[in-house]
């Protein structure tokens, strides 16, 4: 039984890791994310249902964090993973990852600036929101204005003749119609 209890620990335990290697990717923070996901792996066992999830996760860390020699390498060892729809992911991830780069040129790309050595220098903050995300509040809905008040004495109420030239016209093409067929 303590076998069962420990094995059922280590499974948490690379729940665990595998959901902050997620949330770290998802955050840009992929040198944690190779980190946490690496220890989920090690915890739930390469040939794992579990296993397979964390480790094509783990090609998309190693991609983003510039590894992509470990990418490929991991990618091509899924091809045999014993659980299918792992290898129909490493296949579809190593036909990308080993897709030729198109050239691009300088001033079409944006430079994004590693913002890692500000966070690490505000390290107060850095606690606060690492894995903490307040759920946004709905707005408030506004109040509608209400209508303004019609002036009645300010409205044309008089007979409109218009009415009665339309509906004259309709009979008449009404009885043209009936009368014609």
């Amino acid at each position: 039984m303590t076998a069962d209890h420990s094995e059922l620990d280590q499974t948490e335990l690379a729940q665990d890791f595998y959901q902050a290697g997620r949330n770290a990717f998802e955050r840009g923070r992929y040198r944690e994310s190779v980190e946490a996901l690496e220890k989920a792996v090690s915890l739930s066992g390469p040939l794992s249902s579990l296993g397979g999830e964390v480790q094509i996760w783990l090609v998309n860390a190693y991609q983003a964090a510039g590894q992509s020699t470990e990418a490929i390498a991991l990618c091509e060892k899924l091809g045999t993973h014993p659980h299918l729809r792992t290898r129909k992911q490493s296949r579809r991830m190593l036909y990308i990852l080993k897709a030729p780069q198109l050239k691009r040129r300088e001033e079409w790309l944006t430079k994004i600036p590693d913002l890692s050595k500000i966070e690490a220098a505000n390290g107060d903050n850095q606690i606060a929101t690492r894995y903490d995300v307040s759920p946004k509040r709905p707005p408030r809905p506004r109040p509608k204005p209400e209508p303004e008040e019609i002036d009645l004495s300010q409205v044309n109420t008089k007979d409109n003749s218009f009415l009665w030239i339309a509906l004259v016209l309709i009979g008449l093409t009404i009885g043209g119609l009936i009368w014609f067929s």
